[in-house]
């Protein structure tokens, strides 16, 4: 090879790199910041990631997505949010506990956030109001407390013989707390159902929550809340091992959990993915209505009834959706 052909290779990479390290250091920053474990939010974020690329976003392609997860504690959150504040994300996508989302737009004023949670936002102070949010935040609610009357009727169908039902409720996540068991409460006087609330924010607290709602006579347990539903798998163990039914969002069937019913929340996810995408792409979180679900799903576990010795109608098992056998 020639002296200046080699001088001019050699000039040309050099160039050319810094521009690639350029080019890569460039592509927005999506923060995520969640209450949850990675693990448990699976599903979730593969509908996020959907929603992104129905807008032409590909994760470390076109955008970089960063993940941070609170592992149940939700006051991590701010810390997070902080930390995105520093790095100047683009975008931030925040959910898991409404306590921490709250916490994360009291944080953050000069960045777009998108929220997912199951309580009304407004009545919370996240948003001005569904249609026109102002400030910087938007999002998906899933319309969770409001559901839990609809939740015990059908337990009514499913386990008749029910009485005592058990509300587990995180008391590190109060507003959805009180939403719930507002909520029961009405529903079981009208049902002839008592409501017994236990409270549990740990592993080690949700076991001793199932033996004191078996010391109590309980025959099924509810949940709501996002750090239950990241704790399915030892929730559905604990109803066998107690044999008491057990009920909440829909995708707790499939780890055994004996009901869910509830919002297609991975589709709510995916919307969100659609919302963060119309944001990168310049559109003002203020002008985007807060999304309410669309549909609502009835999963029911056959293999878990046939476990507990609750015959499932067949009139129920043909309005689910999904059943599981």
């Amino acid at each position: 090879m020639r002296r200046r052909e080699f001088i001019t290779l050699v000039s040309g990479a050099a160039v050319t790199w810094p521009l690639t390290a350029r080019a890569q250091q460039a592509l927005p920053l999506v923060g995520t910041i969640y209450s949850v474990s990675a693990a448990s939010w699976t599903q979730n974020m593969d509908g996020f990631r959907r929603g992104l690329a129905a807008t032409g976003f590909a994760e470390g392609r076109n955008v970089a997505i960063e993940y941070r997860w609170g592992e149940g504690r939700a006051e991590r959150m701010r810390e997070f949010a902080d930390e995105f504040l520093r790095r100047k994300a683009a975008v931030i996508l925040a959910g898991g506990s409404n306590t921490g989302v709250r916490d994360v737009i009291a944080a953050v004023k000069t960045i777009p956030i998108v929220f997912t949670g199951a309580v009304d936002p407004v009545e919370t102070g996240l948003v001005a109001s569904l249609n026109r949010p102002g400030g910087n935040a938007t999002g998906v609610t899933f319309i969770g407390s409001e559901l839990v009357p609809k939740r015990l009727e059908i337990l009514r169908e499913l386990v008749p013989s029910a009485t005592k039902v058990v509300a587990l409720v995180n008391q590190t996540n109060p507003v959805m707390t009180q939403g719930i068991l507002k909520n029961a409460e009405e529903a079981g006087r009208r049902l002839g159902l008592t409501i017994i609330a236990i409270h549990a924010s740990t592993e080690a607290e949700i076991d001793k929550a199932f033996a004191a709602a078996a010391e109590q006579g309980a025959s099924a347990l509810f949940t709501e809340d996002s750090y239950f539903t990241s704790r399915q798998a030892q929730i559905a163990a604990l109803g066998l091992r107690y044999r008491i039914a057990t009920f909440g969002v829909p995708q707790l069937a499939s780890s055994g959990v004996l009901m869910g019913y509830g919002a297609d929340i991975p589709d709510l996810y995916r919307q969100a993915g659609v919302y963060v995408g119309r944001i990168l792409k310049g559109e003002k979180p203020a002008d985007l209505p807060v999304l309410q679900p669309a549909k609502f799903l009835l999963v029911i576990n056959l293999k878990t009834a046939k476990v507990l010795g609750i015959e499932v109608p067949l009139l129920l098992q043909q309005r689910a959706d999904e059943v599981i056998e």
